[in-house]
């Protein structure tokens, strides 16, 4: 099986641009054309229309598109199936980067201990990435911050945490400076949300999308930002920052994610409600959707 074809079907399905799909699997422009060639070939349809105005999918490329995508996913599946597991069930999880911090060692008890004869691999990562590896099924699971919505993933809310706003100089906002502000982009929503809450700091000049370094940005620079509680509650108790009394915390939902045709399988679930219960949400919300 070529599987390269559908893999390069598939990320020029999403960038629209021969040259873009070129960077990305570090190949020629002509190797691109030449892959895509051959699967219309095989196909016996164009899949792509080419013109001045770019790169579309025809008709055809957009019914063969699901097709392409199971593929790729049974062909990750089928690789991991065979690989060097020792006939041990392996189940490959992601992690939104902040959250390593929040439960990681309960979460890898509670998941060896719910499913003993399995190998985990865990994964820090950002949502995007993770979304991306749960389509083609390099990811089993996923506890991420920003669902990529997809006709193939499902994605549940399975709790919340708290970014709360700390400073080495200020105790209320009005004393809050622009110029020593450091913008929290944890999520892809949080920009906006944050934007309506304090629209005075929005355009501040530097902005940070993880929790780890924007801790150590305040302990090296001084400032002001938001942390996760956790944090605030450390930086305070060391003395070097206090809570900005007067700013409203940010909540951050949590959502499990994972491939559609892995939705009602024992395992996920499982996985699922003790990713729930250490996050704290009594119910789940169901957040999926289905997008044309």
């Amino acid at each position: 099986m070529q599987i390269e074809l559908i893999q390069t079907f598939l990320d020029l399905s999403e960038t629209r641009s021969f040259n873009r799909t070129a960077e990305r699997l570090s190949v020629t422009q002509s190797t691109v054309s030449g892959r895509i060639n051959a699967l219309e070939r095989a196909v016996g349809h164009r899949l792509f229309s080419r013109s001045r105005a770019g790169t579309e999918l025809t008709t055809a490329g957009l019914r063969f598109a699901p097709h392409a995508r199971a593929l790729l996913h049974a062909w990750t599946e089928a690789r991991h199936a065979v690989g060097d597991s020792g006939g041990v069930l392996s189940m490959r999880i992601g992690i939104q980067s902040d959250l390593v911090t929040m439960h990681f060692n309960e979460l890898i008890g509670d998941f060896r201990a719910a499913l003993p004869g399995t190998a985990f691999l865990f994964e820090a990562d950002y949502s995007a990435q993770m979304c991306a590896d749960l389509m083609t099924g390099a990811e089993d699971f996923a506890i991420i911050f920003s669902p990529r919505y997809h006709d193939d993933l499902h994605f549940e809310t399975v709790g919340e945490i708290t970014y709360l706003m700390v400073s080495t100089e200020a105790d209320r906002l009005a004393e809050v400076r622009q110029e020593t502000y450091i913008m929290p982009h944890y999520s892809y929503a949080m920009p906006a949300l944050h934007a309506a809450l304090h629209p005075r700091l929005a355009t501040a000049s530097l902005s940070i999308g993880q929790n780890t370094a924007m801790v150590a940005l305040l302990r090296s620079l001084g400032g002001t930002a938001y942390v996760l509680r956790n944090s605030a509650d450390e930086l305070m108790r060391d003395g070097l920052c206090r809570l900005v009394a007067d700013a409203p915390p940010i909540p951050q939902p949590i959502f499990a994610g994972l491939h559609i045709r892995n939705r009602h399988r024992s395992a996920h679930r499982r996985l699922q409600q003790i990713v729930r219960t250490r996050f704290g949400s009594a119910t789940g919300t169901l957040a999926r959707r289905r997008v044309g």
